[in-house]
């Protein structure tokens, strides 16, 4: 297993589309070992491929409390939304950066796991607006491109200026 390093925003990848994983291979299985890897070393809830520079439509997840309840959803398809939900959102692409971002509140998502084999699941709370926030990765999106456009312009630039500090 190894650490992946996770892009961070506005880097261009990060709005690539990911493509549909044909075949669960050996190296697809050593991709969710890195991301899960990754993810938990983080911190964080979930992984979208994208954000590890790997444009193919999987996602690892991690909503328990002990950290040991791994979801992985490869080429996820939302079937069913319903009602609405604003939550604080976060991301390992945008450090420190958090604001409210509107969701479905209750979800359905087919997928396949890990082992090539399809489910659906039924997601509410953090796990329905984790699913959905990965799910943007796949599409190219990053969630501070949900808030209005003043917020975007004012993330950039703290964005920058933080950069600027570092160096």
């Amino acid at each position: 297993m190894a650490i992946l390093h996770i892009l961070q925003y506005p880097d261009e990848r990060l709005h690539k589309v990911a493509k549909k994983i044909e075949s669960i291979t050996g190296a697809t299985r050593k991709l969710i070992s890195d991301m899960a890897e990754t993810m938990y070393a983080a911190p964080g809830v979930g992984l979208a491929a994208t954000q590890v520079d790997m444009h193919q439509q999987l996602i690892v997840i991690d909503v328990s409390e002990t950290h040991d309840e791994l979801l992985v959803l490869i080429n996820p398809e939302l079937i069913f939304s319903s009602g609405e939900s604003k939550c604080e959102e976060g991301c390992l692409s945008v450090p420190g950066i958090y604001d409210k971002v509107e969701r479905a509140e209750k979800i359905t998502v087919r997928a396949l796991n890990a082992k090539g084999e399809e489910f659906t699941l039924d997601a509410e709370g953090l796990l329905s607006v984790c699913i959905q926030h990965e799910m943007d990765h796949l599409q190219g999106k990053v969630f501070v491109e949900r808030l209005s456009h003043l917020k975007q312009v004012r993330i950039r630039n703290k964005l920058k200026k933080r950069l600027r500090e570092t160096f």
